[in-house]
Parts: C-alpha cells; sequence; structure tokens
C-alpha cells in the first residue's frame, strides 16, 4: 500500500506505537499533520477524507473549522528516529517529506515568468523555481495549473514562432514546465490549429539538447491525444520531421528511461492517423521499436505493441517488420507474458503478418506460436482476443506440423477476416 514502509516481513516482535499510526489508515504515519481539533493524521489520509465532503474531525467528530494543515515536525522526527532503531526487523525510514507550495508564492513567480518587463534571467529564474515545485507533488502541479499557468507558459514557449520573440533558453524552460502540467482539449487546439507552433515543436526536435527533444515530443503527444478533431490531428501528423524526430530521440544512444517513455508515447500518437503510418515506416519505426522493446517498462511494452500492430495494418508496415529478424519472434514470445492489451496487440500483429506471407508463417510455428495460441483460447481473455486467436490458428493450419493438427476444429475457427485500418 501507498504508505508502506516495510521492504519486507517484520519481526513480529516489532509493534507500531499507538501514536506513530494515522487514526484513519491505521499505517504508520509518513507526513503527520495536526487539523484545528489538535489531532494529528497522515496527510493523504485526511486531505482524501475532506476531499470525499467530510467536513468533521475523524477522531472527536467536531466540526473543523478550516482546514490549514499544519506540519507535526515533532512527531514525525520521532517517527524516523523509531523506524532508525528497527532498522534491523525490516523498517526503513520515512523521508523528510516536502511542503506543499503556498498559493501566494506560485502566483508570485507567475507574475514573474510572464512579465515581459523583467529581464531573461529573472523569467527564466521563476520558471526553474516553478519546476522544482512541479516536481515535488501532484499537489503542487495542480495548484500551478490552477492558476493559469498553462495559458501563461503556452505563450511563453512559442513567442519565438509568433512575432514576439524571448530569450530561447526561457522559451525551452518554460516547454520543460508546461509538459509536466495537463492541458484542456481547447489548449490543445490551441497548439494543433496554428502551423508555425507545430513547425516549432518539430524544428526542437533537432535540438543539440535531448531534453529539449523530449520535452518537445511530449508535448507532441499531449496534443495530438488532446485533440479530437480528426482534421487537425492528419495535419499535424502529416509532418514527416515529427516522424524522424521522434526516431531519432528512441535511436539515441544516449537517450534514458524517461526519453525512451516519451518517445513510444509520441511514436503511438502519431501512428493513431491511419493516412499518415508509412511516414513511420520511412523515419525506421519498425527497425527502432524491435531493438528497443527489451528496454521498456510494462506499460511502455503495451504502448509499443499498440504501435507496431497499428504499423503492420498497411503493407509497408508488415513489410518492414517482416524484415527484422526478431520481430516474429518477439511477438510470440510476448504472448501471455505482459498483459491482457500487450497480447492483443502482439496477435493482432501477427495475423497481419502471417495473412501477407508464408515465410511469416513458418517463422511463426517455429517460434512456439501453436501452443502459445491453444494456452491463449482456452485462457480467460477478451472475446475480440479470442477472435484474433482463431484468425490466426486458421492462417496457420496449413504450416502446424502434421501430429498437431487433428484436434484444430476444436478451437472454433471460423471463417473470419480483419481488415486492416
Amino acid at each position: 500500500m501507498p504508505g508502506s514502509v516495510v521492504v519486507e516481513p517484520l519481526d513480529l516482535s516489532v509493534q507500531i506505537p499507538y501514536h506513530f499510526r494515522c487514526p484513519i489508515s491505521l499505517e504508520l504515519m509518513r507526513d503527520p499533520v495536526t487539523v484545528s481539533t489538535g489531532q494529528t493524521y497522515d496527510r493523504s489520509s485526511i486531505e482524501s477524507w475532506v476531499a470525499t465532503g467530510n467536513t468533521t474531525c475523524p477522531v472527536t467528530r467536531a466540526p473543523l473549522t478550516e482546514f490549514t494543515l499544519i506540519p507535526n515536525h515533532t512527531l514525525r522526527r520521532l517517527i524516523q528516529e523509531w523506524c532508525v532503531a528497527n532498522r534491523s526487523y525490516g523498517v526503513e525510514r520515512i523521508p523528510t517529506p516536502k511542503q506543499p507550495a503556498d498559493p501566494s508564492l506560485v502566483r508570485s513567480l507567475l507574475g514573474q515568468a510572464s512579465s515581459k518587463s523583467s529581464g531573461s534571467s529573472s523569467r527564466i529564474s521563476a520558471v526553474r523555481r516553478l519546476k522544482g515545485l512541479a516536481r515535488d507533488s501532484e499537489k503542487n502541479r495542480s495548484l500551478i495549473s490552477s492558476l493559469n499557468a498553462r495559458e501563461i507558459l503556452i505563450d511563453v514557449v512559442f513567442s519565438n514562432s509568433d512575432s514576439d520573440s524571448v530569450s530561447p533558453d526561457l522559451s525551452r524552460e518554460s516547454l520543460a514546465l508546461l509538459v509536466m502540467l495537463p492541458l484542456t482539449e481547447s489548449e490543445c487546439v490551441l497548439v494543433a490549429s496554428d502551423p508555425q507552433r507545430i513547425g516549432y515543436l518539430s524544428h526542437l526536435l533537432f535540438d543539440s539538447s535531448i531534453e529539449v527533444r523530449i520535452n518537445a515530443a511530449a508535448l507532441i503527444e499531449i496534443v495530438i491525444a488532446g485533440t479530437r478533431a480528426s482534421e487537425l490531428r492528419g495535419q499535424i501528423c502529416a509532418i514527416d520531421e515529427l516522424f524522424e524526430g521522434v526516431v531519432e530521440i528512441l535511436r539515441d544512444p544516449t537517450a534514458y528511461p524517461r526519453a525512451v517513455k516519451v518517445g513510444v508515447k509520441a511514436l503511438f500518437a502519431l501512428c493513431l492517423v491511419k493516412q499518415t503510418r508509412h511516414k513511420a515506416v520511412s523515419a525506421g519505426a519498425a527497425e527502432i521499436l524491435i531493438d528497443r522493446f527489451p528496454d521498456l517498462e510494462k506499460y511502455d511494452a503495451e504502448r509499443a505493441l499498440a504501435t507496431i500492430e497499428l504499423i503492420c495494418r498497411i503493407p509497408t508496415g508488415y513489410d518492414a517488420f517482416a524484415a527484422h529478424a526478431l520481430t516474429v519472434p518477439l511477438l510470440v514470445k510476448v504472448i501471455l507474458k505482459i498483459s491482457d492489451r500487450a497480447t492483443e496487440s502482439a496477435v493482432g500483429a501477427l495475423v497481419s503478418l502471417c495473412s501477407a506471407s508464408e515465410e511469416n508463417r513458418r517463422e511463426a510455428v517455429a517460434a512456439g506460436i501453436f501452443t502459445q495460441l491453444l494456452l491463449l483460447v482456452q485462457s480467460d481473455c477478451t472475446d475480440r482476443v479470442k477472435r484474433k486467436s482463431q484468425v490466426l490458428l486458421k492462417l496457420l493450419r496449413d504450416s502446424w506440423p502434421q501430429d498437431s493438427v487433428g484436434n484444430s476444429d476444436d478451437y472454433g475457427c471460423s471463417e473470419i477476416v480483419i481488415p486492416f485500418y
């Protein structure tokens, strides 16, 4: 659970002192705060209590006359000392929590960042302080976002693409903060509908700084995902440089985990538009997705597989993936290994590949697809996954070893056609 500080089962002789436990969660407090009634709770627990509409103190039932939470530093230090004293029993020391940002400070910093009369160094300093606060907690990001920060930052980021230019460093620092905040659909459209702004992001994808390139890709993904209008999406995805820049981020040997995560998300978003998926193929997406796959975490792997399935739905796409020796073995291997969503994407991609050539079907059989599919159609997967699996079983029937096909009709391989789209 989120409040746990135990890295392994506690020795039965260790008992958490009663006054170190939050009265709401009954877990060891990580950030004890005192409310107006004098009672102390863990910050996350009392914030959740109030957020659900409660206006009374959970212990005393007395009305909470105000919702100011005062950090109980003394109790927190005592808890930390107790953790250290019991480390040998599997207790890990709780970190010192960072306090929430002061709204008046955030307003002041935003005013400084947006002031055209202030010098560039002053504005950059304000944006960097806001970035630090945003990194500290989701609550800080929500506070910053609620104070008109997104509109201010969009203006600053794209001032270089408009008539009113600002320092490139200020624009890049503002971009780094902007991608940490959620954008509304209208804000996404504000960016998506302006060719100069999209062109500026395209330019930043080839910046000398990998961090700037990652942030540009992140904003591109946010804007595409947040724009419902298919026409606007199509206009964005018609730009070759966006695909090339995103693929280069994935190809960069210095790319670190965030770079790979953002690159995969951005590439998936770009491939949502069918008419421009060939641009991903031309940029080398097939090769880099397969090569990078072993380095991906679960959610990134799911998105990468979904992207592979999308690209495999066009002829140049499945040809590009078929040309990579590891594509088919990798897709077979991940079935039932990562998640239901990943399995569905892998099977969908294999349907496309195996529909395209006998060679791909033989590769799939050699990689053990037969056993994987039989396990899959008997598993508790969705009907959609089972339908795709049945299509694949039918495609592979002539490629199965002769001693394996006797009972193939038991799996209901009816005539099903899944078109590319």
